[in-house]
């Protein structure tokens, strides 16, 4: 509730506002990547802009061999359409830097037009100096969709986080209606010319509206708080440590036809020492591993609690013509779409290349496994594996508009699970067009 409260103030201070980033001062410390909650950039090239407001559309058609009908067992294959607007604000000031994306979604199935939806899309990241060694940064991502597919940032090719308190993976049903939300808040204080503290704040949410397309697996919901002590060695060079709690609630979806399974829900509290070295301006590198401790629950069973691992590691790398991004993360965690605690390990990649002025080729990919660490919810809900991949090329045709053909690929394996374990597959060929129309915003 806090969080969204502190993100309301935030679009009511921003009148002027959003770019790269505000510059940071010789003495201004950052914040390292394991305890801000920022995502790496990942545009290159012609890609990046500030201080603009943008507004366009996209078009994609795709060829999807698994559409996952709920009433056959079979793969059922089709093509859809669909239509992106979208508006973009970049804005920034010496005290004041704010993104924000909008973007509504209209998809249409060529032969099962049973499957047709609207979608929303909004993303909100807002950085305010409050003073000069004080700076707030709160950030929003929601999403309202129909599919996994056909969002304006593609499954695995979404922007990658280094904080241990990002979302894990959890099942993913492609075509499944539902609901997600992640808001983060994270303020913090320079008290000295090399030490810094701050405390922030995480709430998430997870919802699928139809219990038919979502048979077996757990509405979910997190919050969680956490404090960090950061200590700047050098100028490239930070170590400290970060304490995070983080309490997830989950319930079935289909609560008539799973009435034995009732709510569940997983407290974890966890201590990471890290340490980030910025190679230099554009490359960093973070580092963290601490002891977690876990609390699970579930009706009519004994609560079981225990100790375990918990580890981040994270680079990034950004130029004008190249983007490299990548982490990898072990917690337990209970927002996964099942219920129990899990043992989350997840491996998250992207790539951009800009290998000539108006082509770019990306590439993407996520490996995740979750496996049940609460013995008696184990034997009907041990967990699974999801691996994911896309790639892409995009050429740009004059200076609004550009085309991109791409390949994206999802295979799982969830046992119990029978929407994922009757069709465990998804491949998807897709080409779309988009044009936006720009204008400059001044300081």
């Amino acid at each position: 509730m806090l969080t969204r409260i502190c993100l309301s103030l935030a679009l009511i201070m921003a009148t002027p506002a959003w770019s790269q980033a505000i510059p940071i001062e010789e003495d201004q410390m950052q914040t390292p990547p394991i305890v801000s909650g920022e995502a790496y950039p990942t545009s290159v090239g012609s890609e990046m802009r500030s201080n603009y407001l943008g507004v366009g559309f996209i078009f994609n058609t795709a060829y999807n061999d698994n559409v996952l009908g709920v009433a056959s067992t079979t793969p059922i294959r089709d093509f859809t359409y669909s239509i992106l607007p979208t508006v973009t604000l970049d804005k920034t000031t010496p005290r004041q830097h704010l993104a924000l994306t909008y973007s509504p979604g209209f998809t249409f199935y060529q032969h099962t037009s049973a499957l047709n939806a609207t979608d929303q899309t909004a993303k909100l990241n807002f950085q305010y100096r409050l003073s000069e060694h004080t700076t707030i940064l709160l950030s929003d991502s929601f999403q309202k969709s129909s599919s996994v597919f056909n969002q304006s940032y593609s499954l695995s090719g979404e922007a990658i986080s280094g904080s241990a308190q990002s979302p894990s993976t959890g099942v993913v049903v492609p075509y499944a209606d539902q609901l997600n939300n992640t808001a983060n808040a994270v303020f913090t204080y320079q008290f000295a010319r090399n030490g810094m503290i701050g405390v922030g704040g995480v709430a998430t949410e997870n919802k699928y509206s139809n219990p038919i397309e979502a048979s077996g697996l757990y509405n979910s919901n997190s919050f969680g708080d956490s404090a960090f002590y950061s200590q700047r060695l050098s100028s490239t060079q930070y170590i400290g440590v970060t304490y995070q709690y983080l309490n997830s609630q989950g319930s079935p979806v289909n609560a008539q036809a799973d009435p034995v399974n009732a709510q569940t829900g997983v407290q974890t509290h966890t201590l990471l020492p890290f340490y980030t070295i910025y190679l230099n301006p554009t490359l960093s590198l973070s580092l963290s591993c601490g002891p977690q401790y876990f609390y699970a629950v579930q009706s009519a069973l004994p609560a079981f609690r225990s100790w375990s691992p918990s580890s981040t590691a994270s680079i990034g790398w950004q130029k004008s013509h190249t983007n490299f991004v990548a982490s990898y993360s072990r917690t337990i965690t209970g927002g996964v779409g099942l219920p129990g605690a899990f043992d989350a390990s997840s491996a998250n990649t992207s790539a951009r290349w800009q290998i000539a002025r108006t082509w770019i080729v990306g590439f993407g990919a996520s490996y995740s496994i979750n496996k049940n660490v609460t013995p008696l919810f184990a034997l009907s809900s041990p967990g699974g594996h999801t691996v994911a991949g896309i790639a892409s090329v995009q050429h740009s045709i004059g200076e609004r508009l550009k085309a991109e053909l791409g390949y994206t690929r999802l295979h799982q394996s969830y046992s119990g699970i029978t929407i994922i374990s009757d069709i465990p597959d998804s491949n998807r060929e897709y080409i779309s067009v988009s044009y936006q129309l720009t204008r400059p915003l001044g300081r």
